[in-house]
Parts: C-alpha cells; sequence; structure tokens
C-alpha cells in the first residue's frame, strides 16, 4: 500500500525561525523605495510623517512584532504593516487634536510639503498629484496601490484589508473621480 504525503504549510513560527535578519534586512532594503511612496500615500503626502511610519513599521518588522506568515508576497505583507502602523498613528494624532481643541490649546497646523519623491517625479504633474488628494483615503490607497506599485486588486484588497468587491468598488469609484477632478482642473 502506498503511503500518501500530506505537507502542511509551515507555522509563523517556522517562517520566521527560518527568514534570517540580514534576509528581512535585505527584503526591507530592495523594497524601501516603494515602501516609502507607499507611506507616503498613507500619509496623505506628509513627508515627515512618512519617514516616522516607515520606520515604526521597520522596527515593528525586525523586533518581531510583526511576523510575515507568507499568506501572501513578502512585499504585500509589507506595505500591510506601513499601511496598519499608519493607521494606527493617525488614531493616536486624531485622539489628540480631539483632546487638545477640548482643552481650547491653539496649536500650529502642519502643511502638506512640496513633493520629493521618486513616485511624484514620475507623475510630473501637480495637478494630478493634487487630484489624487481629492479622493477619498480608500479610493486613493487603491489607485497608488495598483498603477503605482503594479499590484493587482486582490492585492491591494489584502493590503487595505477589506474585500475583494470593496476593493474593486474603490477602484472603479477612484478612477472615475479622478477623471472628473482632471476634467473639472481642465476647465479652470
Amino acid at each position: 500500500m502506498a503511503e500518501t504525503r500530506v505537507e502542511l504549510l509551515p507555522s509563523s513560527d517556522q517562517i520566521n525561525r527560518t527568514m534570517s535578519r540580514s534576509e528581512i534586512e535585505r527584503l526591507l532594503e530592495q523594497h524601501h523605495q516603494d515602501s516609502f511612496t507607499w507611506a507616503l500615500a498613507c500619509c496623505r503626502r506628509n513627508f515627515d510623517l512618512a519617514q516616522d511610519i516607515l520606520q515604526m513599521s521597520y522596527v515593528k518588522i525586525l523586533d518581531g512584532s510583526a511576523r510575515f506568515e507568507a499568506r501572501s508576497s513578502f512585499r504585500t505583507w509589507l506595505f500591510g504593516v506601513i499601511r496598519r502602523t499608519a493607521v494606527q498613528t493617525n488614531r493616536k494624532h486624531i485622539v489628540r487634536e480631539k483632546l487638545l481643541r477640548t482643552l481650547f490649546i491653539r496649536r500650529n497646523e502642519s502643511t502638506v510639503p512640496e513633493p520629493h519623491t521618486s513616485l511624484d517625479y514620475s507623475l510630473k504633474s501637480e495637478k494630478l498629484v493634487k487630484a489624487l488628494l481629492k479622493l477619498s483615503n480608500q479610493q486613493c490607497a487603491v489607485l497608488q496601490l495598483v498603477f503605482y506599485h503594479d499590484m493587482t486588486i486582490e492585492e491591494a484588497a489584502l493590503v487595505m484589508k477589506v474585500s475583494l468587491g470593496s476593493a474593486r468598488t474603490h477602484y472603479e469609484r477612484g478612477k472615475k473621480n479622478l477623471a472628473d477632478r482632471l476634467r473639472e482642473r481642465d476647465n479652470e
């Protein structure tokens, strides 16, 4: 009687044990440029905040609090870590702002800096960047992932932690809204 061999997927502990720190660092370095442009998109083009988000994401990965479990590609997983870190940080900022308003403390608003990344230079159009920023966060995120990071809508859904149907809806509405906004700018 022939023995049937069933191979199970490795557990997250086995994956993390087999992936050395140097391998993780190599992958982070390999994806650094794309990671930074994604962090910028998650931070609505705030350069300083994007740097902070990316650094916090790298720390989470290197100290083991964010673990790659090989359910998707490393890049897709990395973008998800960056997005979750940005969401957590934004929540903290929102709570802080509400608290400051409650206490009537006046503070200086940060301004959106001029474009500084290769993504912005590749767009070669300030009106496109401005039109993207007028989209909802979800629409902007899915368009960034699909068009500028060459992800499929399915991969974008994984990064954004939304269903495939939601990602498709945000994608379609985002394209339509972006086209409408660009037409409006041309008519001005």
